[in-house]
């Protein structure tokens, strides 16, 4: 794949009836705001917006976000993580945190459910997933909320006709999910321990669809994160770490994935881009005779 089809955005898709659901770590949603955030949202017709690393209390995330359902779970840690699911519809249900007392009140998992397809439910999960740092009280922590992960995300798959989790993930799969991945295999992101995490979500334990990557296929990326150093965005030296990760049948509806990557550096919005797919779920006038 060259750089250039690597780094080219491609055109948006018509909906066509699909539902629309976007993710992404805005790193600071006052910040992202003003550094062009509405501009992208604005176009996009979304229906489901997930954002990570929101960093603002209620009124700030409810004032920017007027006209949608929002719900929001800001971290007691002031200026530090925060995760919320935006709706053109409104939730059934919400759920705040992933079932672990620890996390309570960390912001970084909360939960929708939604009426889809003729009366199914479908869970809708906003996640935010330690950055993690080898051999320090962070990394202890990240390994504890995915081995909280592996035990809620059957559960989701139970409770609902489809579950989804989205969001950054903080951890590169595979090689194909970072470009420089030879030298970053004893560095947090892409530690053999996390990655074996993924293994079991993706694989015959758990069973859930790396829905991004089922749709672009076994391609160097496409990366959703690049460093803020050096001139890696301009190359294209990214981590593919934010995710849509689905129970079967839902992966199954999935027609198109792109990550919305600025056409330059000095244009993002975010040190991460948006990562959009569309799933093509009935609705009740489908079920007509």
């Amino acid at each position: 794949m060259t750089l250039e089809a690597a780094i080219t955005t491609p055109a948006y898709a018509p909906k066509d009836g699909a539902l629309r659901v976007a993710t992404v770590n805005v790193n600071g949603l006052r910040a992202a705001w003003r550094k062009g955030m509405p501009e992208w949202l604005a176009p996009r017709d979304v229906d489901i917006l997930c954002l990570q690393e929101v960093r603002a209390p209620d009124d700030v995330v409810n004032g920017y976000l007027e006209g949608w359902h929002v719900l929001h779970a800001e971290a007691d840690a002031k200026g530090r993580a925060g995760v919320a699911i935006a709706s053109r519809e409104q939730p059934t249900a919400t759920r705040v945190g992933i079932g672990d007392d620890y996390f309570a009140t960390a912001g970084r998992w909360v939960e929708a459910d939604f009426a889809v397809d003729g009366g199914k439910q479908l869970t809708v999960v906003s996640a935010y997933v330690h950055s993690g740092e080898v051999d320090t009280p962070k990394q202890v922590d990240k390994y504890r909320f995915l081995d909280v992960m592996l035990k809620r995300l059957p559960e989701l798959a139970e409770l609902s006709d489809y579950a989804l989790v989205v969001g950054d993930l903080n951890v590169g799969h595979t090689p194909l999910d970072i470009r420089n991945w030879k030298t970053n295999q004893k560095r947090a992101g892409f530690l053999p321990e996390e990655r074996a995490y993924f293994d079991r979500f993706f694989g015959g334990e758990i069973g859930w669809k790396d829905v991004h990557r089922e749709l672009s296929g076994q391609i160097d990326g496409p990366y959703t994160w690049w460093s803020q150093r050096g001139r890696a965005f301009d190359n294209d030296a990214g981590w593919r770490i934010d995710y849509q990760m689905a129970t079967p049948g839902l992966a199954a509806s999935a027609r198109n994935a792109v990550v919305d990557r600025a056409t330059a550096w000095d244009t993002r919005f975010s040190d991460h881009a948006p990562l959009v797919i569309d799933y093509k779920l009935q609705t009740p006038e489908d079920h007509r005779p």
